[in-house]
């Protein structure tokens, strides 16, 4: 059954949307969103749902709010469950009652999910508290989209005091300061511009009414921003909690698989980086090609990971085949301590590991445990490399090699997405290439990069894409090099 879900998607930061709209975005079959709505939360939807990319630029709007109205009503006669993503709330300033008003008319049933508006989110992260006991006991927001044209009683709001808040203003900042002051506030009142607030680009210029535009052009200030006057902008240092990140102002690409990424981006986020996701590699479960290995389980002398993915699709076979792995008496080695952990969360502490992220490091650890006729498993991917079977096999060892997965490339989720990334890491050769095919070798070349060892950056060099390399092939090292290069 068709429905209509008009839902906030919050400031900018994606981590803002809320856990019910994450849900009713999950539902959806079409979504409509604009510039305003982080394009990460598409991240979401259905591989299967339609998106279409609303715009509203300002003064270039990619479709007016008209034809917005007219394609939700269409979207949903066809019978699609509809999500119509808009940037903060749907209720403050952003149109949402006209598009409930359109659905009304067509008897379609809708439901709003609130939203984090900007209004008290982005002063937050600008350091700039919107009430504060004895200085300011409330506060007022308008828009400032219309400044010139609003019915507004500016003698009340130049004496109404608490925090005044305007929202699109920046094209309009002269009318509102010189409505302000014509009407007796005082010119020495405090005030702040705010652009892009909870991303990267995030920027700010701290003034008074008498003297911010100057300030902001001073600091390349522009749309969209917003404008706060009152007491409470001389918290903006003291509070300021979000600037002070060691990774403040970064727009880091993570483009490891879904299943690999989140720890990562997790952990660049808590730095204060603003992070984009694209899943240049997609992982293609094969672990049925171990049917044929169950029955010698228990007979291996060793049992080889190389990854993390080999490590979870191994073990949620045996889960899914009930298989007691009390039967395997063999010893466990890995690749690296992301391989390790994953291991360890199964409950298996691996008795052999490679600090070095490749296999040469492995086999280095391993070959003094190993003798002849030792029985060896390797689950692993079906693009992995053949050094490590291959030196197994000349110490005359018995390697069954198992592809329990194959790694394809991803989908971009949105063609701008890469646009404001500043680094970009790398930590396979295969994300390399389909990195390339996805933005183009030219693009990532614009940007800083990071491999996360010497076979990713061999692959960086061979298409002259200049870059660090971490000392550690770890999401660990990663960090500590971004760190270092701040």
């Amino acid at each position: 059954m068709s429905k209509v879900y008009l839902i906030g998607a919050g400031p900018g930061d994606e981590e803002l949307i809320t856990l019910k709209a994450i849900n009713k975005l999950k539902k959806c079959t079409a979504v409509m969103y604009d510039r305003l709505a982080s394009p990460g939360i598409l991240k979401y939807l259905d591989e299967k749902c339609e998106i279409y990319y609303c715009g509203k630029e300002p003064g270039c709007h990619y479709k007016t709010q008209d034809e917005i109205n007219e394609m939700l009503v269409n979207l949903a006669k066809k019978g699609h469950i509809v999500g119509r993503i808009k940037g903060g709330d749907p209720f403050v300033f952003g149109r949402g009652g006209e598009e409930i008003l359109s659905l009304l008319e067509e008897n379609i049933e809708f439901e709003v999910i609130p939203g984090i508006t900007s209004a008290i989110s982005v002063p937050n992260y600008a350091g700039i508290p919107v009430t504060h006991r004895a200085i300011a006991q409330g506060f007022h927001v308008f828009t400032g989209m219309t400044a010139d044209k609003l019915n507004l009683d500016w003698n009340a709001v130049a004496k109404i005091g608490g925090t005044l808040i305007f929202l699109m203003g920046f094209n309009n900042l002269d009318i509102i300061t010189s409505r302000l002051l014509e009407n007796g506030m005082d010119e020495s009142t405090p005030c702040a511009i705010i652009m892009r607030g909870t991303t990267s680009l995030q920027r700010k210029v701290v003034g008074t009414i008498k003297n911010i535009k100057e300030k902001a052009l001073e600091k390349g200030i522009g749309s969209p921003c917003i404008i706060l006057v009152g007491d409470v902008v001389q918290f903006n240092d003291k509070f300021n909690w979000y600037e002070k990140k060691p990774l403040f102002g970064k727009n880091i690409c993570v483009t490891r698989s879904k299943e690999q990424a989140g720890e990562l981006i997790e952990k660049l986020r808590d730095l204060g980086a603003q992070t984009t996701e694209i899943n240049a590699i997609k992982i293609v479960n094969t672990g049925e090609n171990l049917n044929s290995y169950m029955d010698k389980l228990s007979q291996y002398d060793f049992i080889l990971f190389t990854s993390v993915n080999a490590v979870n699709i191994f073990f949620d076979y045996l889960v899914e085949k009930e298989y007691d792995i009390r039967n395997i008496k063999g010893k466990f080695a890995v690749i690296g301590p992301a391989t390790e952990k994953a291991l360890i969360k199964r409950g298996i502490k691996p008795e052999i590991m490679a600090e070095e992220f490749v296999a040469e490091d492995l086999f280095n650890k391993i070959k003094p445990q190993v003798k002849e006729g030792d029985k060896i498993l390797l689950p692993r991917s079906a693009q992995a490399r053949e050094y490590l079977v291959e030196a197994l096999t000349e110490e005359k060892t018995l390697v069954d090699e198992v592809t329990t997965y194959s790694i394809a490339k991803g989908d971009l989720p949105e063609g701008e997405i890469f646009d404001n990334v500043n680094i970009v890491l790398f930590t396979s050769p295969s994300i390399v290439r389909n990195m390339i095919d996805m933005v183009g070798v030219e693009a990532i070349k614009s940007k800083e990069c990071l491999a996360i060892g010497p076979i990713t950056s061999k692959e960086l060099q061979k298409h002259g894409i200049e870059h660090t390399v971490s000392d550690e092939y770890s999401n660990e090292g990663i960090i500590k090099k971004l760190l270092e290069n701040k």
